[in-house]
């Protein structure tokens, strides 16, 4: 029975990302934030759809990020993640996103993310 329920969980993931992403699309002058979340860790991209590159991307598996021996499963560290992408987003002069949250709750890290970001000075 585990397995049929992870598979569900599965399925029920792709499905509210396809639902996400047919309504979010990033431009050159409004681009993605994309977050991904696993259990141990969070990652951040802002991306640009028309030409399908990443422009800025943080995680909590760089190494300015590991520097502060925060955890990549905390709040606190989305947290940081999301200041990380924020500052290196302002510094590519990118100063506006759409919030792209990759089928998850807007809730604990992913929510910790955005709010870092806005703090870094990411509007959206």
């Amino acid at each position: 029975m585990d397995k049929l329920k992870s598979q569900a969980k599965t399925a029920g993931l792709k499905r509210r990302q396809r639902r996400v992403r047919g309504k979010v699309r990033g431009t050159a002058s409004c681009p993605r934030l994309r977050v991904t979340r696993s259990n141990a860790h969070i990652y951040a991209q802002v991306i640009d759809d028309v030409s399908g590159r990443t422009l800025v991307s943080a995680s909590s598996l760089d190494g300015e990020f590991k520097a502060d021996g925060t955890s990549g499963a905390t709040v606190a560290g989305a947290e940081l993640v999301g200041k990380l992408v924020g500052r290196r987003a302002t510094e590519a002069k990118i100063t506006t996103v759409v919030f792209d949250r990759g089928g998850h709750l807007y809730h604990g890290r992913v929510k910790a993310l955005a709010d870092g970001a806005r703090a870094s000075g990411l509007q959206f």
